[in-house]
Order: structure tokens, then C-alpha cells, then sequence
């Protein structure tokens, strides 16, 4: 037949129970005649507990400490799912992710794959094993371990699966695709049977939870097809694809994200360059800019807002406090109450009127709205976070009714 790569979340392997229903759909596939690599996360908590275990000992621990620590999770997850695939009758080898051959960068804690040699999985594949690749982690050139940052096993998944020419690559979720919102705040949902990488993308930066945003571009580059579905029901999911059918659906999905810090500086001189200066800063130390707001500004002055992540919110006001030019300015910080909701869809690119229509929804259910950002193919405004709920379902079935 050919071959699959399958990927699955650490919900999926939570406990022996879902490991077993896991190691079913896996030779359920081998079994259909196809060749099987198989990623997988850490098992359920796993690591956030060995964050926290972390913590207990060393708040302050390397990044380089933490990699090791960290990539242990996946090592169990791996073990354990190779002996639930030999105790159903078939072969299986479980590899760590420099087994596998992924060379990484050395950014510790979020490192970029450099390079996937598939030498040792092509082997144990032509031995008829069932392959199972811990994710989210690699080796970089110090032979040190790296991982690949939250999210990071469904850019594993992708990225074998483009370094292999695999005729699918399947990332299994604790739900059953892609929906226009999280069905589990917004009761009028919808699931998506396919989405563009474009509009997949918007969606996974923007708060979705889905799909790691990097996997995504992975898989648009090398135009590797997707498909989200569920490990606990057996029915078709939602393709990710560079064209899909065209659908009489303007807005794709609805999103939010709390991972939001609203920085401002007051009363910033009036003349040219500072924007440069301040931005190109942040820029030098690897801080993501979102949302930028700059006012008409007063007395010469202006105030330049802008959003970045909260982990990102305490390096980039220290960055900041370096700048001459703003050793005497206010600077104010907000990550805390701030949240950001997005709409997104490929079709808003030619139908005027969508922000009208998104603002008035937000207007209706009395929610104030702070700042604003636009893309072809997406609105984003910040809010304050206790509106956060009730402004994703407003703006959700303000548009999707009307498409379906």
C-alpha cells in the first residue's frame, strides 16, 4: 500500500488502557498492508510534572538541564507502546529522536530541525517492524539533547513524513478534526472536512490548539497533507491541504489566546527612528511581536503599544530598560488581563465589511475592544480576558450561521 505516519498526543497514551487503543489503530494500519512510523508524545501530564519536579529543585535550571529532563517523557511513551504492539502479535522497535535521526539546532528549550536522516527508520522498516519515534526532541551538533518546544512531536510527525515522501501523515487528537471554534466553549461548532495550510496556520498562531503552528509550515513547505482525527472515535477528520473545495463559509474558525502581555511605552519622543530603535531591540533578543498601536501622540510625543507573550513580557521590558532613548519613560505592562481573539478565513480577502461585522458582534455582547490587527486573512483584537469566552461564541455565530 504505502506509507503512514501517524502522531499521537500525550492524552492519547494517557494511561495502559489508551495505550492499547493506540497500539490497535496502529496495526490495524500495518495490517491493511502499509509500512507505519508512529510518533508520540510524553504520556498525558507527564511534562508539566516534570517541570514542576524541576522547579522543586532549581527555578532557575539551564535550558540545556531542562532538555534532558524533558526528553525523558517521551522515552516511556515509546517503550511502552512497542510492547502494546508485540503483545498483539506484531514487530516493533522504538527509537529516540536522535535514533531516529534528527539533527536540531541548539536553541534549547524550542530548537529547529536541521536535518531528518531516515537511514535507521528505512532499516527497522525493511526488517517489517512498526516503528515508534519519541517526538519533540532531537540532537544537536554538541550531541546534546534538544527539544523541539510545546507542540513539538506533530512537527516530528511532519517532518518525517516529508523526509520520507509518505503518502499520509495522521496526527491523532483527543478530538475528532478541526472545528471552526473548540467545541467544547462554542455549541454551535462546526468541523471542518478540509482547510487550507494558510487558514490552518492563522488558526494554530492564533490560539488553536489543534496543531502545532510550526508543523503546519513544515507541512505547507513541503506540501505534506495532513489529517486531524480522533484517537478515541474511528471516523474521517479534517485534511490540511494547499487547496480545498470551495465551501460558502467566509470565516473558517473562531480562536482565542491567553499567552498575551500588552506592553506600553509613554511618552516616547516624536522623532524619527525610535520605532527602529526599540523594535529592532526586541527583535536582536528573539522576542515576537504581534499587535503594534503607535498614538497621534502629544507635546512631541507619542505612546507606542505593543502584544507579545507572556514568558516573552520580562525579557522584553528588561530589553527595553537598556534603550537611552527610554531610560526615563513609564513603562507599563499588562499580562494578566489581556486576552486575544481572532477570526479567520481565506475568503475575507475579497468580501468587504467582515471587521464591520465582527466589531458590531463584539458591540452587541458589550465587549470592549483595545486594540486591532489585520491580515488577508484574519481580524485579531485584544480584549480584556473575562470577556474572552462570551467574544469568541459572538463572533463565532455571527458568521458561521450564516455560511453553513
Amino acid at each position: 500500500m504505502g506509507l503512514i505516519v501517524q502522531k499521537f498526543g500525550g492524552s492519547s497514551v494517557a494511561n495502559a488502557e489508551r495505550v492499547m487503543n493506540v497500539a490497535r489503530i496502529v496495526t490495524d494500519t500495518y495490517a491493511q498492508g502499509n509500512d507505519v512510523v508512529v510518533v508520540v508524545s510524553a504520556q498525558g501530564d507527564t511534562t508539566d510534572d516534570l517541570i514542576e519536579k524541576a522547579k522543586e529543585i532549581n527555578p532557575d535550571a539551564s535550558k540545556r538541564e531542562m532538555d534532558m529532563l524533558l526528553a525523558s517523557g517521551e522515552q516511556i511513551s515509546i517503550a511502552l507502546l512497542a510492547m502494546a504492539i508485540e503483545k498483539l502479535g506484531y514487530r516493533a522497535c522504538s527509537l529516540l529522536g536522535w535514533q531516529a535521526g534528527f539533527s536540531t539546532n541548539s536553541v534549547y528549550g524550542s530548537a529547529r530541525i536541521k536535518k531528518v536522516n531516515t537511514e535507521r527508520i528505512s532499516l527497522e522498516l525493511s526488517k517489517k517492524n512498526i516503528v515508534v519515534v519519541a517526538g519533540f526532541q532531537g540532537l544537536n551538533k554538541y550531541d546534546d539533547l534538544t527539544t523541539l518546544g510545546r507542540g513539538g512531536s506533530d512537527t516530528s510527525a511532519v517532518a518525517i513524513a516529508a523526509a520520507m515522501h509518505a503518502d499520509r501523515c495522521q496526527i491523532y487528537t483527543d478530538v475528532d478534526g478541526v472545528y471552526t471554534a473548540d467545541p467544547r466553549k462554542v455549541k454551535k461548532a462546526v468541523k471542518l472536512n478540509e482547510i487550507t495550510y494558510d487558514e490552518m496556520l492563522e488558526l494554530a498562531t492564533l490560539g488553536a490548539q489543534v496543531l502545532n503552528n510550526r508543523s503546519v509550515e513544515m507541512a505547507k513547505k513541503y506540501n505534506v497533507v495532513i489529517e486531524v482525527l480522533s484517537s478515541l472515535e474511528r471516523k474521517p477528520g479534517t485534511f490540511v491541504k494547499e487547496t480545498v473545495k470551495m465551501e460558502k463559509m467566509l470565516v473558517r474558525g473562531a480562536t482565542k489566546d491567553s499567552n498575551v502581555a500588552r506592553i506600553s511605552i509613554i511618552g516616547v519622543p516624536n522623532v524619527p527612528g525610535i520605532a527602529y530603535k526599540i523594535f529592532g531591540k526586541l527583535a536582536s533578543k528573539n522576542i515576537n511581536i504581534d499587535i503594534i498601536l503607535q498614538s497621534v501622540g502629544r507635546n512631541d510625543t507619542k505612546d507606542i503599544t505593543f502584544t507579545t507573550s507572556k514568558d516573552n513580557a520580562k525579557l522584553a521590558v528588561e530589553v527595553l530598560q537598556e534603550l537611552e532613548v527610554l531610560s526615563n519613560l513609564k513603562i507599563e505592562v499588562d499580562a494578566e488581563t489581556v486576552t486575544k481573539v481572532s477570526i479567520v478565513g481565506a475568503g475575507m480577502e475579497t468580501h468587504p465589511g467582515v471587521a464591520a461585522k465582527m466589531f458590531e458582534a463584539l458591540f452587541e455582547n458589550d465587549i470592549n475592544i483595545q486594540m486591532i490587527s489585520t491580515s488577508e486573512i484574519k481580524i485579531s483584537v485584544l480584549i480584556d480576558s473575562k470577556d474572552a469566552d462570551k467574544a469568541v461564541e459572538a463572533v463565532h455565530d455571527a458568521f458561521i450561521p450564516d455560511e453553513k
